[in-house]
Parts: structure tokens; C-alpha cells; sequence
């Protein structure tokens, strides 16, 4: 059993999960206004530290980024009384773009900027003895996170997992999402017919799970699926939503909530409400907490499940602050007032780019019957390697005539050739593209719509996040392009490749400090739990530079 042990929030509203339940409970909002922000040239509503709470948080040797991780995560480890140098404790963090807003600064540290290097650092000074695993999977980063711990510990590889999810903003980022056109103008109305767009927060959240001590609550199942739609716009029917909790929810009759997604951006929120009345949950009370928060990304998925929880202790359903009156096609029960419950069950979902869904059941203790699949045997089907030197397939060098980047073209143009888009995609995305393409040519496999796509890498999207980074470094030239924005999230290379092909399992992107063939063995072998999941795009998809690049991809698939 995968239990909930401790678990800390650190926000604009507080430092202690107390301190922001007793706020929300309030009505409070850390939501304010901001003009001339990072000299931005449009004003925008967000969740910020203030300078005082920013000195506060801070530690000498860390970023700020990295400071609010740690004083989440140092207060968590405090109240669950674990051994985090035992070699079966993890750190697992997530984030969706860690220490970016170091991008353009004169003492930017181009090593700093990785976020595992920021795990390493965080892990270390927390006492972990074990390399940390970094979750970048866009806004599900948080759910998927604890996924992967419920997972691991789940198949023995670990017994105690400590689980933190930050991000803090940046004129990157805020200008970014004002690109797509998804920002609003005033506090974010979740599911409401007035919506106009989301707002962005910063914040720190951990959860501590472990298998070796009980807590009140436990996690029952978890998992990522893919609705092989777009890279930034959902499936109109909620295709990856409703089959993530399709898979988690198994009996609803003891679920008191769905802690939803709810940016208040027009297409997530009627995307969601679709997807919950195809699961038959129209009558189950939606809880969406961006009204509080703005939209705090990597923490998101973390901070979320602690306040919702919180609040089932107290039998209760938080409000969605900013909802008045329904504005989604979806049939679902949403309200802006408290509402009491006596139910012990939280169903929590969260939606993202790159096409990625995921879902949490989380149940009292007493009451959680996990359900895992049998272990698998597990066979490589084929294998591509490419670096900007050459390929080789299967063990023999395939044959091409240009190298660096001119090399991704020219295996395009010869051996794949049907998919335009390609040519509009970033340079992370052209690799795994072309490597996948040509791992399932020379597997001549039947598709698997239900096939996964796990990837793992080292540089992240540094090579989409400078080129973005240098559309807004220069006030004359400030102009910055939707089109780079959205590839400065990694885990779009999954997203590409299950688009492709309409896949529509998992898609998950893990970030480490170096290539570690043990860790990413006991990844893949534990997200083979999942009982849907009989063959998986496997490996390595890591580009330093346009000309400095590796993909070590395999076709892995369950024995019959």
C-alpha cells in the first residue's frame, strides 16, 4: 500500500498546508494584478511571492527556484519521519521549466539551467543518496509525478518516495502564454460562461509517500494517457481524460470529488466537462482550485491533491472561487460554495500539452484496494541509435551522406517523407521523430494504439528555450512567437510522436543528470504496471545544440 505520510505547500498564501487550507477556506486569493512586470509590455493577472516572502524563502547556493523546492520539501521530510539516505528513498521533482528565468541573465550558468542539475542540488542538501528523477511533463508534471512514485514503490524499487512540484514565473513564461492568447485579463473564472483565460502562480508542494508506514490516505491507481489530438489544443471530446480515469476509477460510488484541471481557458474546461459526462460523474461535485493559485504548472498536480484532501478530512468540498454560472456543454456539478460530504474517495485529473492526460485515485486507507498488473516479461523488438555522426538500426550503420542537423532532414526526406510537419517542428522533436519513425519501419510491428511513449534526457528543451528566450531579450524586438513557445516544453516529442500515430497510452518524458541505463530500467520496468500497456517507444532523446545530438531508442513489448 502506497500511503500518504506528510506533506507541505508554500505559496504566496503560506508557508504550511495549514496556512493556505485556512486561506482557501477564507476565500482568499493570492491573484493580483501586475503592470510592467519584467517589463512587459502587456499587464497580466498572476500568483507571485512577494519580494519579502522571496527573502524569506531564500538560501544561500540556491536559486529561487530552487529555494522554494527545498523549504517545501525540508518541511514535508520533517513530519514524516523517514530515512532519506536510505538507498530506498527517492526524490522525484517536478517542474515544467525549473531555474528558466536564469535564460538572458549575464551570470546565467548554462550547466544551472538543466533541471536535474537542480534535482541533484535540492536532493543532496535535502540528505538523498539516490539520484533524483526529474518529471517534465508539461502541466501534468505533478499527477505524473506521483504516478511514477505510486510505481515505483509499488514494485518494491523504492519504499519511500518524496514527491515536490514547483515552478516559479518569469517574463518567459508569462509572455509565452500571453502568445497563445490564453492569459486573462482579470482573476481566472474556472468552468464559468464569463471566462476569459488562466492566470499563471508560483508555489512549491510535496507530498511524502511510502510503503513501509501507513497514513490516512493512500493512492489506489494512477496513470498517463495520450488523446493523439494536438500539441497545444485537447480532444473536443475529452478523448485522454476520460480513458486516464476510465483506467484509475474502477467503482465511483465512494468518490466525494473530481479535483479537475480548470485553467479557465475555453477549450481545457469544456474539454473536461465532456469527458467527466462520459465517465458518468455528472453528478459528482467538480472542485477546480486556479481561482486560489492562478495555474502553478510543475506544483500544480501536488498542491492540488493536498488541499483537496485537506479539506475531505474536514468532510468537505472546496469551492471554485470565480465560478457564478456554467458555461461548458458538459453536464457537471460545479459550485462556488462549500459544500459537505461524507464520502472518503478523490478523483484527481489534470490535461496538458503535448496531448497528455493523467489520473489519481486517491482513497482512505482502509478503504484502497490498489489494483496492479501481474509483472511482465519484457522483450526488445528493435533498436535506433543516431547521433549527428550517423545512424545505426539494429546493430548495422545505415548509410547517409550529411551530418548535425542536415542529417535529421536528409533521413526525413529518404526514409520517411509523408509528414510536413516535420519541417515545423523543433529541433529535440525532429530527433525522436525521425528516430521513432525509423525504429517502427524496421519492426514492422502491427500498431498499438494503446502503445506507450517514454523518453528520457539530460539538456531538456535548452535548444527551443534559447531560441525563444532571444525573441524577448531585446524590448525593440520583442516578439515572441507561439510557434517556438510551445517546443520549450520537452515532453511535445512525445506528444508528436503519439500524434503520428494515434497512440493513445502513456507519452511521459523523465529528465536525469546523466544517462543512467539502471535508472531508467526500473522507470520503464515499473510503468509496465500499468495493465494496458503491452508495447512501448523506449529510450534516450537528448540535443544539446542543432549539431550536438543522441537518440538510443528501442521497441520494447510484453512476451505473449
Amino acid at each position: 500500500m502506497v500511503s500518504i505520510l506528510a506533506d507541505n505547500i508554500v505559496s504566496p498564501l503560506g508557508f504550511t498546508t495549514e496556512q493556505n487550507y485556512s486561506s482557501v477556506r477564507a476565500g482568499e486569493s493570492a491573484l493580483k494584478s501586475y503592470s510592467g512586470k519584467w517589463n512587459l509590455p502587456e499587464p497580466f493577472v498572476a500568483s507571485l511571492f512577494t519580494e519579502e516572502q522571496n527573502r524569506q524563502l531564500h538560501i544561500d547556493g540556491l536559486t529561487r527556484f530552487e529555494s522554494i523546492a527545498f523549504a517545501s520539501a525540508s518541511r514535508a521530510i520533517s513530519q514524516a519521519d523517514i530515512d532519506v539516505s536510505s538507498p530506498k528513498s527517492i526524490f522525484i521533482l517536478s517542474t515544467t521549466k525549473a531555474n528558466v528565468e536564469l535564460l538572458g541573465s549575464a551570470d546565467c550558468d548554462s550547466e544551472r539551467i538543466m533541471p536535474a542539475s537542480s534535482a541533484r542540488l535540492i536532493a543532496k542538501k535535502l540528505g538523498f543518496t539516490t539520484e533524483p528523477i526529474v518529471v517534465c511533463n508539461a502541466c501534468i508534471s505533478g499527477l505524473a509525478a506521483q504516478s511514477l512514485a505510486f510505481r515505483l514503490l509499488s514494485a518494491g524499487k523504492y519504499d519511500n518516495a518524496v514527491v515536490c512540484g514547483a515552478d516559479c514565473q518569469s517574463a518567459f513564461i508569462v509572455s509565452g502564454f500571453q502568445s497563445l492568447k490564453a492569459v486573462s485579463p482579470e482573476q481566472c473564472r474556472p468552468f464559468d460562461i464569463e471566462r476569459m483565460g488562466l492566470n499563471l502562480g508560483e508555489a512549491a508542494a510535496t507530498i511524502v509517500l511510502s510503503t513501509e508506514k501507513t497514513g490516512k490516505w493512500s493512492i489506489e491507481d494512477a496513470c498517463v494517457r495520450n488523446d493523439a489530438h494536438h500539441i497545444s489544443a485537447p480532444s473536443p471530446k475529452g478523448e485522454g481524460a476520460f480513458r486516464a480515469m476510465n483506467y484509475v476509477l474502477g467503482d465511483a460510488g465512494n468518490v466525494a470529488v473530481v479535483g479537475v484541471h480548470g485553467t479557465a481557458t475555453m477549450f481545457n474546461d469544456q474539454m473536461e466537462s465532456k469527458a467527466v459526462e462520459r465517465m458518468g460523474l455528472s453528478d459528482i461535485p467538480l472542485s477546480a482550485l486556479k481561482g486560489y493559485y492562478g495555474h502553478t504548472m510543475g506544483a500544480a498536480g501536488v498542491l492540488e491533491t493536498i488541499l483537496t484532501l485537506r479539506a475531505l478530512d474536514d468532510g468537505i468540498v472546496l469551492p471554485s472561487r470565480g465560478f457564478s454560472e456554467l458555461g461548458v456543454s458538459g453536464k457537471v456539478s460545479i459550485s462556488a460554495e462549500e459544500q459537505k460530504t461524507n464520502k472518503g474517495g478523490m478523483l484527481k485529473i489534470l490535461s496538458g500539452f503535448g496531448g497528455c492526460n493523467a489520473a489519481m485515485l486517491v482513497r482512505r486507507t482502509e478503504d484502497c484496494k490498489p489494483r496492479l498488473a501481474a509483472e511482465k516479461t519484457i522483450r526488445k523488438r528493435c533498436s535506433v541509435q543516431i547521433s549527428e555522426e550517423g545512424v545505426v538500426v539494429d546493430g548495422s550503420a545505415l548509410k547517409t551522406e550529411s551530418r548535425g542537423k542536415e542529417l535529421l532532414t536528409e533521413l526525413y526526406k529518404n526514409h520517411i517523407s509523408d509528414y510536413p510537419k516535420f519541417y515545423k517542428m523543433d529541433a529535440l522533436s525532429k530527433l525522436a521523430f525521425v528516430a521513432s519513425e525509423l525504429l517502427l519501419a524496421s519492426a514492422n510491428a502491427d500498431e498499438d494504439e494503446g502503445r506507450a511513449v517514454i523518453l528520457f534526457n539530460r539538456s531538456s528543451s535548452v535548444v527551443s528555450d534559447k531560441a525563444y528566450q532571444q525573441s524577448i531579450s531585446n524590448a525593440d524586438e520583442f516578439f515572441p512567437s507561439p510557434s517556438v513557445f510551445v517546443y520549450t516544453l520537452p515532453n511535445i516529442m512525445t506528444g508528436e510522436i503519439a500524434i503520428r500515430h494515434g497512440y493513445r497510452g502513456e507519452t511521459s518524458l523523465y529528465i536525469l543528470a546523466e544517462k543512467n541505463e539502471e535508472q531508467m530500467r526500473r522507470i520503464v520496468q515499473s510503468s509496465f504496471a500499468d495493465a494496458e500497456m503491452r508495447t512501448a517507444i523506449v529510450g534516450w532523446v537528448d540535443c544539446e545544440s542543432d549539431d550536438c545530438f543522441c537518440a538510443d531508442l528501442v521497441l520494447l513489448e510484453v512476451e505473449k
